[in-house]
């Protein structure tokens, strides 16, 4: 499903505290200042800009470290629907630290379990323009661009909002308030692609491929960056015992193994995930 947020249902779930990071502001008074001019400059965008996101929600079962994908669908012969596989997402293990070493697949249910599974994979994005119309002022330009990244993370947590309460619907009385949730108190994570724990970006090929994050606006660069810079994609898990992590260290075993289970050459990878030959 695609949805689209005007700027301003979108504004009281901004986080300024990345925002004012990016300026590297510390000083109460110029936040203050700062968030206000931010606000009216959101006030003239809303006319001509808005937001998008796409989501669907999978069935979904963990193979040892790799997250397996499945869509219901309509068997010709029976006429009944049945879950069947679209895609697989390779996920990475920690391998330095204290136990457990943690892996996304952990929080996923194996096939044979009695307890199954779902999982939702998204993305939100910004109208290009938001990127592209400002070249003629510096400040404007960066301002503006700070302000799309701060808009696609509102949109997904919005969206995540959303899902949790309605489309996937399995927190329907979750009750939070706004800072509650960008502290994130809710059930379950939604880890983002190129974050720590789901740090490799080319994911985003096999997101594009189940989800045409074309729809909203993105395209993707050799080693599946997006393009508008402003968009997130990742998964929405829902397990209650699921946390964040980083990833760390990616040792040269686990990049093996992770390049047999990606189908992508291990040089190709340890460039895109910027790992040391050393």
């Amino acid at each position: 499903m695609k949805i689209t947020y005007s700027i301003s249902q979108l504004v009281p779930y901004i986080n300024w505290v990345y925002y004012f990071y990016a300026w590297q502001v510390k000083e109460e008074k110029e936040k203050q200042r700062m968030q206000r001019e931010a606000l009216a400059k959101l006030e003239e965008l809303e006319e001509k800009y808005q937001v998008y996101a796409v989501f669907e929600l999978f069935d979904a079962y963990s193979d040892d470290d790799d997250i397996v994908i499945c869509r219901q669908m309509m068997c010709q012969e029976c006429g009944i629907k049945h879950p069947v596989r679209v895609a697989t997402i390779p996920c990475l293990r920690q391998q330095q630290g204290k136990p457990p070493y943690l892996c996304l697949a952990d929080f996923i249910a194996p096939q044979n379990c009695k307890v199954k599974s779902k999982i939702g994979l998204f993305a939100t994005s910004v109208d290009i323009g938001l990127e592209t119309d400002f070249d003629d002022d510096v400040y404007q330009k960066m301002m503006v661009q700070l302000l799309a990244d701060r808009l696609a993370e509102a949109a997904a947590e919005v969206l995540h909002l959303q899902v949790r309460k309605e489309i996937w619907g399995y927190a329907k009385d979750e009750n939070l308030s706004i800072p509650d949730l960008l502290i994130e108190r809710f059930q379950g994570i939604r880890p983002a692609v190129g974050y720590p724990s789901l740090p490799d970006t080319s994911l985003n090929f096999v997101l594009d491929e189940i989800l045409d994050m074309k729809q909203i606006g993105i395209r993707l660069t050799e080693s599946g960056a997006m393009k508008p810079h402003a968009s997130v994609s990742g998964m929405m898990i829902a397990n209650t015992k699921a946390k964040y992590f980083s990833i760390g260290k990616i040792g040269e075993d686990q990049l093996q193994d992770y390049a047999r289970r990606r189908g992508v050459p291990a040089d190709v990878l340890r460039k895109w995930l910027e790992i040391s030959n050393s």
